[in-house]
């Protein structure tokens, strides 16, 4: 498993998710505003506004906070957000994606490389790590959601190309094209999925031991703790055993 997913599992595990829920709102509600002031404010002739809303609701973000989002941008009034994507690399040579949605370019940018220079990483330019990555459709169902041949069946019907199953639940991945029509077809065999979002999928992971492992999970924290900041990837991965440490520390 990619380690940027061991510590997100991490960090929900140790509460971090419950610290910073206002924080998750407001970036969910960023990308609503977003999604819906560029397509339709109908979120069924809106795929971008039906994912938004659908991961909204997976971190139980309220009606009301989500039609306000909305609303935000049909009324004339929501700020002008620019997507920006930033890349580099954080300690032990592991490259580092960034996404951010930003009223401010130059801040943007002035943050994520005073958090890339703290961690003994280098912020470099567009282009120059994303080579190594794939943009996919991910979309993610509890283990509830059935066995893993269940699961597979499914979402080799739906048109999806790869899925990976553990104890805590199935991840599929799809092309980035086919991300709307695959959704609603394991929507329609599985019910609604917990996350359906477009990805950079790291072609290859760099192994890191305990101490770079720690220093880039402080790395992915300070970025994602950035207002501006959307989505962090890493292409890294940890043993089982670090994996335990950081998990009981």
């Amino acid at each position: 498993m990619a380690g940027h997913s061991q510590f997100k599992n991490i960090m929900h595990r140790k509460g971090r998710q419950d610290a910073i829920r206002s924080k998750i709102f407001s970036k969910l509600a960023r990308e609503i505003t977003v999604a819906a002031k560029q397509g339709m404010p109908d979120p069924n002739m809106n795929p971008r506004l039906r994912l938004a809303i659908q991961n909204a609701k997976a971190e139980s973000m309220p009606k009301d906070n989500i039609q306000r989002a909305i609303n935000k941008a049909t009324g004339g009034d929501a700020d002008n957000y620019e997507e920006v994507r930033y890349e580099g690399y954080g300690p032990g040579g592991v490259a580092v994606i960034v996404e951010a949605l930003t009223d401010n370019r130059n801040r943007s940018a002035s943050n994520v490389r005073a958090a890339f220079t703290k961690a003994g990483g280098a912020l470099g330019e567009t282009g120059s790590v994303s080579f190594m990555w794939d943009r996919v459709g991910e979309i993610y169902y509890p283990a509830s959601a059935g066995s893993a041949d269940k699961v597979m069946e499914a979402a080799i019907d739906a048109g999806a190309e790869d899925v990976e199953s553990d104890e805590e639940g199935h991840t599929i991945y799809c092309g980035f094209e086919d991300l709307n029509e695959v959704s609603k077809a394991l929507e329609t065999a599985l019910g609604e999925a917990e996350s359906v979002k477009l990805i950079w999928k790291p072609q290859n992971n760099v192994p890191v031991d305990e101490e770079r492992a720690q220093s880039l999970m402080k790395l992915v924290a300070v970025l994602e703790d950035d207002d501006d900041v959307q989505n962090v990837y890493a292409n890294f991965e940890v043993d089982e055993a670090t994996l335990a440490k950081l998990s009981a520390a």
